[in-house]
């Protein structure tokens, strides 16, 4: 199989998926005609699947010969963002036909690409030496339907699955470019929601109210000398607080504050850990000292960073440099983004790269989740070719592949969430 003649043989049928996709978005959780559309497709190349509840589609590919399974995994979903018909300098080739949702991630391209995957892969299973699993993932923009999809494919189908891949296009990789650095890729972080009450009183008079908006004050700045004060200078961490609720009224000093938020970085047993361990002596401490209280609304499990096994990304790696040239393999940086994907690669060794999309000449190149955020089509041709170099040269692959997998249940795992 001449691998990368073949990506570029199929150009047009990826550029039809992801055209389709970008014209008709479903924001997380309604993915309904997507489903259908992929299925359509899915029937019309002849590769069997079901399709799991609140949870995608899993299909597979037989190889000719007996060998290892690779899953190989991509993301539907849309957002709530108005597109804009222009990206950086340029009207865009096709825009949301859905007013108020569009493919502001990707997320068309990633189904685009994997459907264009499958569609070589079967047409050469007979030289495969092993299976595919084709893993359409549902709700990856903080919907959690994984909790459902991951499960299935563990436990229902019991499918013996030796390595993962996946990519996600990239704002500041260029087209003609894949990256797939070994270690942390993607952050992993924790979200919090917390209550805090106090005792209301007149604006006349605070000294007579206990405030939640003073103990917050305090809560926060508190939270910035975590950072310096408890983590190491060697780790990336950020936080924000991403909302906050106070108050009725102008002269009302208020008894109740709700404020939510995250946490990120790569180091989620390490950095992470030790931020919110102080995190939560914080709010003991200020809310004591403000004579409040508070309530832990929300805060989950964390979610874990995207680790890239060595092995895998060695193999991947290679496979780009193999099958399109030492020029087309990037160095990209990390994203402090958390990715549903985490739950796969804390399962099964593996690897998500990243597909380049940018190019200046065509306008793209505006970050993700931004109404301008747009991709250069002849991306998906690199990015294809390496997913399917990198599964070729897997189940080739005669060596090990050091890796210890999670030793806790895959339900809780695979619900693990956060945004």
């Amino acid at each position: 199989m001449e691998i990368f003649k073949e990506a570029q043989r199929n150009f047009d049928y990826m550029v039809r998926i992801r055209r389709h996709m970008h014209e008709y978005p479903e924001m997380t959780g309604q993915e309904f005609e997507t489903l259908e559309f992929i299925k359509k497709e899915l029937d019309a190349l002849g590769i069997e699947y079901v399709e799991v509840p609140d949870g995608g589609i899993v299909g597979q590919i037989h190889g000719g010969k007996p060998g290892k399974t690779v899953l190989m995994r991509a993301d539907m979903d849309a957002l709530p963002i108005q597109e804009n018909t222009k990206n950086l300098c340029c009207d865009k080739l096709c825009v949301s036909k859905n007013d108020g949702i569009s493919h502001a991630c990707g997320h068309d391209s990633h189904t685009a690409m994997l459907l264009g995957e499958a569609k070589i892969l079967n047409e050469h299973k007979d030289e495969l030496n092993g299976n595919i699993v084709l893993c359409f993932e549902r709700g990856e923009e903080g919907g959690g339907q994984i909790a459902n999809l991951l499960p299935y494919i563990v436990e229902t189908m019991k499918l013996p699955i030796d390595t993962c891949i996946a990519t996600h296009v990239k704002w500041d990789v260029p087209a003609g470019q894949v990256s797939a650095e070994p270690g942390a890729v993607f952050s992993g972080g924790y979200g919090f929601a917390i209550r805090l009450k106090g005792l209301a009183g007149h604006g006349s008079r605070p000294d007579l109210a206990h405030s939640v908006l003073d103990c917050f004050n305090s809560i926060y700045n508190h939270m910035n000398m975590i950072r310096m004060k408890y983590v190491s200078p060697t780790d990336i961490l950020t936080f924000s607080v991403g909302s906050v609720h106070c108050g009725t009224a102008m002269n009302i000093v208020p008894d109740e504050l709700v404020f939510d938020g995250t946490i990120r970085t790569f180091n989620v047993a390490g950095a992470g850990a030790s931020f919110m361990k102080q995190f939560k002596e914080v709010l003991e401490a200020e809310c004591k000292l403000n004579q409040c209280t508070y309530e832990i609304i929300s805060m989950k499990d964390p979610l874990f960073e995207n680790y890239n096994n060595e092995t895998c990304s060695e193999i991947a790696r290679n496979a780009v440099k193999k099958y399109m040239g030492e020029e087309a393999l990037a160095k990209a940086q990390p994203w402090m983004a958390c990715e549903s994907m985490q739950a796969y690669l804390k399962y099964w060794p593996g690897v998500i790269t990243f597909t380049g999309i940018q190019n200046p000449e065509m306008g793209t190149g505006a970050n993700h989740h931004t109404p301008e955020f747009d991709l250069d089509e002849k991306g998906m041709i690199y990015g294809a070719a390496a997913a399917i170099g990198y599964v070729v040269d897997f189940l080739n692959y005669e060596g090990e592949i050091p890796f210890t997998p999670y030793k806790g249940n895959i339900r809780e795992l695979a619900a693990r969430n956060i945004k």
